[in-house]
């Protein structure tokens, strides 16, 4: 019996000589697991707003459309490269449905700049209670806006890494070494994310950690934690907003 890693490379070779639709059904087939796990990913962003039966349906085109650009000869781990175009799918078909309102986008830069000014002027991590009470609403009503806004936090997070660079995820078909003050500024980048979530509230370094670095999805992040997936998304959003928050003060050096 074929190992895996043999038997997908034996149907790499045969696609790419006559890209026949029957071996393209067994790669999908293949990979599918990936749609499953960047999926698992992204839903830390949406809790109930968008269902997770969606978000798998989304990235199969990212997967399909992988298969089909994908060139063997460069070397390149498929996953990897298969991952980054599901993502991005997933991510562009929830832009698509332009169901995130510009109000909605504009509570969340409030939220982020309220959670900055409270961190910076009284130096700890805001509470609960704080932001609420800035922003003059009940504790039920900054719940449910915390809700709403995750998947906000995502796309304008997505904006911001396009924007400069993705952090943390290697592209398959670029080469920082290449660039010596890209890959200088990268690494001043980290030292200021290492710096900020190091002062995060212990739950919110927790799901960060578990989230990015272990690469668990929020399903995984749940069970560890022992707290509802709701929750883990609020904790995760709070997280990304006071990032977001700190990271702005820095933006001038990740400018090319």
């Amino acid at each position: 019996m074929l190992s895996a890693n043999v038997k997908q490379i034996d149907l790499w070779k045969q696609y790419s000589e006559n890209k026949d639709p029957v071996i393209r059904e067994k790669l999908i087939i293949e990979y599918a697991h990936l749609i499953k796990y960047v999926a698992g990913r992204l839903s830390i962003y949406f809790g109930s707003n968008v269902e997770y039966d969606d978000l798998m349906g989304f990235g199969v085109f990212g997967l399909i459309d992988a298969i089909e650009k994908f060139d063997l000869s460069k070397g390149v781990k498929f996953e990897t490269y298969a991952s980054l175009r599901i993502r991005g799918s997933i991510i562009d078909s929830i832009r698509e449905m332009d169901w995130v309102p510009r109000s909605l986008r504009q509570k969340n830069k409030e939220l982020e700049r309220v959670y900055f000014e409270i961190e910076n002027q009284l130096g700890h991590s805001a509470s609960d209670k704080e932001v609420a009470e800035k922003l003059g609403i009940s504790m039920d009503d900054f719940y449910k806006l915390l809700n709403d806004v995750s998947v906000s936090s995502m796309v304008s997070l997505e904006d911001f890494l396009e924007q400069n660079y993705e952090i943390g995820v290697d592209h398959p078909y670029s080469r920082t070494e290449d660039k010596p003050e890209t890959y200088i500024e990268i690494n001043e980048l980290k030292e200021i994310l290492s710096d900020a979530i190091s002062k995060l509230p212990d739950k919110e370094k927790k799901v960060i950690s578990l989230y990015y670095f272990d690469e668990l999805t929020l399903k995984e992040i749940s069970s560890i934690m022992k707290v509802s997936e709701s929750r883990i998304s609020q904790l995760h959003t709070k997280a990304i907003l006071r990032l977001r928050g700190k990271l702005a003060r820095h933006r001038s050096i990740l400018k090319d």
